[in-house]
């Protein structure tokens, strides 16, 4: 039996994003910190929303931006952003003439990088990229003097300028790893030899958000923030607030016997009889199906459990038999995950019941949501509504970017790595 009752209390799945907490977490990554603060806000603001964050991350003292590709350099630039902004990872066939038009430095991990940036955008403000232990981006130790040493030269052609250093620690989230302390010397060894190349790199930036608020000795004169703009702390040293709150009404709600199979597979059945409520969100929004059998929602102040598959379009939560333990109806707001104050599930919630990561959680989610943007450091009613993850028309923001001297000791005393 499906029970249609009231009118809906809330009208559509809505993801909600507090700018004011991306503010806050900046102020208080900041403090830990005396350099410079790089917004990283690639993957759409890390599905918050590029512009709303960019924003939202001057205001709590960040100076410039970091991204990944040109592209989302390039909506910084559209939405009238002024401030620096890096793109670190580009193939070597990229419109480097584009990027130098438009102002946007670039990082360089490798020879061929390098000679591509000299050659199709002279003058161009560059960063060469070190391998400090992820085999991934940057050049390898082996390649760096010689990268160096034709960074140099270019420089000295007017080519490029290179204005910055950069690496990544490979196990920033887990503090004391032996692998920071490698990879902190091998950064360390890179600045010595650009120095010895002539090089004179102004920003030299290594630690990115768990290794700012977790390790002291990874600080240079720049950090880059991404995760920690929206909350997100995989060390665990310091709280940041959850920006996001994803809240949605119960269609319909169906009372059934014990042993009624639910979703597809029939991977979960009834134990007794129960009131089964249907959820208008599933793995097309972002909801990892991994996390069936241990999610939960919270629904008319208390958690319940997602029963059954996560569908496409959908999930069912079981309400429990008892309407006055759970009085939940048609239209009762369901909340996916939220700051977790309310006794809600948080996004860290959900990456565990998934096994995986937050930053997964966040960056899945899909365009089907309403966006709602607030700010909780403004009074109530000062919020935009937006249908896609990135808002249009930003106003321009003045560049408000100073250079901070700070440089970490640890650059003292480097060892060149085997």
């Amino acid at each position: 039996m499906t029970l249609v009752l009231d009118a809906p209390a809330v009208s559509q799945p809505t993801l909600t994003i507090d700018t004011g907490a991306v503010t806050a977490n900046v102020a208080t990554i900041r403090a830990r910190t005396p350099g410079e603060i790089m917004a990283v806000v690639k993957a759409d603001g890390f599905g918050h929303g590029m512009v709303a964050v960019a924003r939202a991350a001057l205001a709590g003292g960040a100076t410039r931006f970091g991204v990944t590709s040109l592209d989302e350099a390039y909506v910084l630039r559209d939405a009238g952003f002024t401030q620096p902004v890096l793109s670190w990872l580009n193939p070597v066939d990229a419109d480097f003439a584009a990027a130098r038009a438009r102002d946007i430095e670039i990082a360089v991990p490798s020879r061929a990088h390098l000679d591509a940036v000299a050659y199709r955008a002279p003058g161009a403000r560059i960063h060469l990229q070190l391998d400090t232990g992820l085999a991934r981006d940057g050049a390898s130790p082996a390649e760096w003097p010689a990268l160096c040493a034709a960074a140099r030269r270019a420089e000295q052609q007017g080519l490029v300028t290179v204005v910055g250093v950069m690496g990544h620690l490979p196990c920033a989230a887990q503090p004391g790893h032996p692998a920071n302390e490698w990879g902190r010397r091998r950064f360390a060894w890179g600045v010595q030899v650009a120095r010895a190349a002539g090089l004179r790199p102004v920003d030299r930036h290594l630690a990115a958000t768990a290794a700012t608020v977790s390790d002291p000795a990874s600080h240079h004169t720049m950090s880059r923030i991404g995760a920690g703009l929206v909350g997100i702390d995989e060390s665990g040293t310091v709280r940041l607030r959850p920006a996001l709150r994803l809240v949605a009404p119960v269609v319909t709600v169906r009372i059934v016997g014990p042993g009624t199979p639910v979703g597809y597979g029939h991977t979960w059945s009834t134990p007794r009889a129960t009131r089964l409520g249907l959820v208008a969100v599933g793995y097309a929004d972002g909801l990892p199906r991994s996390a069936c059998g241990r999610a939960e929602v919270l629904v008319a102040g208390v958690r319940r459990p997602v029963v059954g598959q996560i569908s496409m379009d959908m999930f069912v939560v079981d309400l429990g038999p008892d309407l006055v333990a759970c009085p939940a109806d048609v239209g009762s707001p369901v909340t996916i995950f939220g700051s977790g104050e309310e006794g809600e599930p948080t996004v860290a919630d959900w990456a565990r019941w998934a096994g995986t990561l937050p930053h997964e959680i966040v960056t899945r989610l899909g365009p089907r949501l309403r966006r709602v943007v607030v700010n909780s450091a403004q009074p109530a009613g000062a919020e935009s509504v937006s249908n896609s993850a990135q808002r249009a028309g930003a106003e321009s923001v003045s560049n408000s970017a100073q250079r901070a001297g700070a440089e970490s000791a640890s650059n003292s005393g480097a060892e060149v790595p085997a």
